[in-house]
Parts: C-alpha cells; sequence; structure tokens
C-alpha cells in the first residue's frame, strides 16, 4: 500500500490502511490517520494533521506556507476532519501567526484547482467546486456549496447552506440560507429551498426561514432596524440566527438585488 517512490520523512506518524502512491510525500512533522489515500504526487505538509478516511488526489497539497509576507516561519497548523476529498491541485495553507490553524471540517469537497488560504475555517459537508478561492481568514458554515471559479474576499463570513453561484466574488458577509447570484458581486436573489429541503427542514422552518429573510431584505428596514426585529422574534430560531449572524459581520452583508429575485413563494 506504500508506493517504493513515496517519501515518508522520519517522524512522520500514518495510520492503519494509508496508502501512498509514486512520489507521494508526507513531511516529518504530518500525522495521516487511519485510511488515508494519497495519489501520486500528493503532499502533506509539515505541521499538518489529516482526519481518517481523507483522500488526496494527484497534486493536492495540504499544509503548505501561508502567502503572506508577515509570515516569519514559525509553527503554524492545518487540521482536517475525518472523509474529507481533497482533488487534483487543491491547496490548503497554514495558518499565517505562530500557532494559529487552518481548520476543514469532516465530509467536505474540495474539487480540482480550489484554495483554503491561511486560518481558513470551512464546516462539515461543505462542497467548494473548481476554482473556489478562499482568501485568509474566511469562514464557511457547514453544508455551504460554493461554485466554480468563486472568489471569497478575506475576513468574509459564509453562512450554513447557503449557496454562491458560479464565477461569482462575495466581498461581504453571504447569511444562512441565502443563494448569491452568479457572475455577480455580493448580491443575493433569494433562498436556497432545495438546500433547506435536503437537509430535512420541515415545512414549518423553511417558513420561519423565509419570515427571517423578509425581515433582513423585504421590510424596508435598515440593518440595524432589522437586526432589532429579528432579536425581538424568540419564537423563530431562525430568526435569532440571523440576528446573530448581524452582531458577528464585520465587512457588512451581501445586498438583496430585486431584478434577479428567485421565486420564494414554494417553502
Amino acid at each position: 500500500m506504500i508506493h517504493p517512490t513515496a517519501i515518508i520523512e522520519p517522524g512522520a506518524q500514518l495510520g492503519v490502511n494509508v496508502s501512498l502512491g509514486p512520489y507521494a510525500h508526507v513531511a516529518a512533522t504530518a500525522r495521516l490517520g487511519d485510511g488515508c489515500v494519497l495519489d501520486s504526487h500528493a503532499v502533506v505538509k509539515d505541521y499538518t494533521t489529516i482526519g481518517a478516511r481523507c483522500r488526496l488526489h494527484t497534486g493536492a497539497v495540504i499544509g503548505g506556507e501561508p502567502q503572506d509576507l508577515s509570515f516569519k516561519n514559525e509553527p503554524s497548523y492545518v487540521v482536517t476532519g475525518d472523509d474529507c476529498i481533497f482533488r487534483e491541485g487543491v491547496t490548503v495553507n497554514r495558518g499565517t501567526k505562530p500557532g494559529t490553524t487552518t481548520r476543514i471540517g469532516n465530509h467536505v469537497f474540495m474539487m480540482a484547482n480550489s484554495h483554503a488560504a491561511h486560518n481558513c475555517e470551512v464546516g462539515d459537508h461543505v462542497v467548494l467546486a473548481n476554482g473556489v478561492l478562499l482568501a485568509g481568514y474566511v469562514t464557511v458554515g457547514e453544508r455551504a456549496f460554493l461554485g466554480g471559479g468563486v472568489g471569497v474576499h478575506q475576513f468574509c463570513h459564509i453562512g450554513r447552506l447557503a449557496m454562491v453561484g458560479a464565477i461569482s466574488v462575495i466581498t461581504k458577509d453571504l447569511l444562512p440560507f441565502c443563494v448569491a447570484a452568479n457572475c455577480a458581486n455580493s448580491m443575493v436573489f433569494g433562498l436556497n429551498i432545495i438546500g433547506l429541503r435536503r437537509a430535512g427542514f420541515t415545512p414549518e422552518q423553511r417558513a420561519q426561514v423565509k419570515q427571517a429573510f423578509h425581515v433582513l431584505y423585504r421590510a424596508g428596514l435598515n440593518t440595524t432596524q432589522a437586526r432589532e426585529q429579528l432579536s425581538a422574534a424568540t419564537d423563530n430560531p431562525f430568526a435569532q440566527e440571523y440576528a446573530e449572524f448581524l452582531g458577528r459581520a464585520k465587512r457588512g452583508i451581501c445586498r438583496f438585488s430585486h431584478t434577479v429575485a428567485a421565486d420564494e413563494t414554494d417553502v
């Protein structure tokens, strides 16, 4: 299961049933969980921990140094969860400050040539399609889906179960459950109803999400007013979630596009 050309540096820790293809490389302080598979030329760099049953396809590099001029070559980390797939050419970089960590959750699927920069936090079951670029300190909530070629500005927060259309640019925070338009900059045009259904949200829960969305984007309120009204809706947990998200937003939130608004009547 270990190809004779694979390079395992002294000190590397490998779990049971690990498979390394031709010229795969595991650095001295790297750790691979049980059942991991590294295809040819896949690389796990120093200070990197890969969870169980992850697969790195050809040319994936996990744990590379951050692309940050302030980096001083001090120890920082990458930690991934279990059952992740990193397709060809995927790169995940270590934290940029000493002792900090870039974290990838469980069951994350990063398609070919996608990138998670230093200090990103990617939640469970996130899908990053081909060529997605996450800048430093980006947070992506669980079960979010980012389409091909999406670029996300540093420090942005993508909420859980959000969906971003292909070739979009995100420079503001995108709230949970929202859909950002294709080929647009930080524009919301509706709710990810299909994603909510697939995640098991009941019709009643989907109606509550729609109510919270309406307060934020369709009630004619500014962000401060909307947050106050959402906070007051104590019987709606998704309104509370929106209010808390707004409280953490540092870059402002994605704007609502009336010109491409989706049909939200079917909840």
